[in-house]
């Protein structure tokens, strides 16, 4: 039988500032991603939707465009930090091809907009293990992600263990 060689995968992987995502990651390290493999793996940062405010009383809350400004450098400057750990999780990758995606808007459609639009083959995400009463509040990312994207989804839950 002849020796065929294994197709390259697109591989997402959904960071964020949780140590959860970056368990994840390291795990698809280990665990998913060979070495000498001509896989592509994308670190996709989903940016939260900037929060408007307003009163109840409809007079709305003006802000600064300094203030403005600031609120939008704080979110470049999380986006960045994250992508710097994640890319520092893959320097000793030698074949590999490491892609960075930010994107705006909910990590849930994001996500799963990504994934559909780049059709990789794979998803890796994390979750942060809430239990029934807060999943049911705060809804799950994975969980969303898994019931919406075509391609399989792999949920790597961070071992109560580590610190």
């Amino acid at each position: 039988m002849a020796n065929v060689e294994a197709k390259a995968r697109k591989i997402l992987i959904a960071v964020d500032e949780g140590e959860e995502s970056l368990y994840a990651l390291s795990w698809a390290l280990s665990n998913v991603i060979s070495e000498n493999s001509k896989d592509t793996i994308i670190l996709l940062y989903a940016k939260p939707p900037r929060v408007v405010y307003s009163s109840l009383d409809g007079t709305g809350y003006m802000f600064s465009s300094d203030i403005i400004a600031s609120m939008e450098k704080y979110g470049h400057d999380v986006a960045d930090c994250v992508m710097e750990k994640a890319k520092r999780l893959c320097k000793d990758l030698h074949d590999v091809k490491v892609e960075t995606k930010v994107e705006n808007g909910d990590a849930r459609d994001v996500i799963c907009e990504v994934a559909e639009k780049l059709g990789v083959d794979i998803l890796v995400m994390g979750t942060h293990g809430y239990g029934l009463i807060k999943r049911a509040f705060l809804g799950s990312v994975s969980n969303h992600c898994a019931q919406k994207v075509k391609c399989p989804v792999l949920i790597v839950k961070r071992p109560k263990s580590v610190a």
